[in-house]
């Protein structure tokens, strides 16, 4: 998995009850970390490893996502 998804699923992971996940793409991408086509395209990516379920993570994707905000701790 980039580095770029890592990032992605722990922001989903991180993110307000009031965001949707199209939010969070349009946030990284005034990051600079990716452009919204590419986010799209990680979001596909992620339903269909069943990381995401609708607007949320999965099992799955929580332990994936857990996993990126230990790696990236300081």
């Amino acid at each position: 998995m980039e580095i770029e998804e890592r990032v992605f699923l722990l922001a989903i992971y991180k993110k307000k009850d009031d965001e949707s996940l199209n939010d969070i793409i349009q946030i990284l991408e005034n990051g600079g970390l990716f452009s919204y086509k590419d986010g799209k395209k990680f979001l596909k990516g992620f339903r269909q490893n069943d990381l995401i379920d609708g607007e949320n993570l999965t099992l799955i994707g929580l332990e994936k996502a857990k996993d990126a905000e230990l790696e990236f701790k300081l």
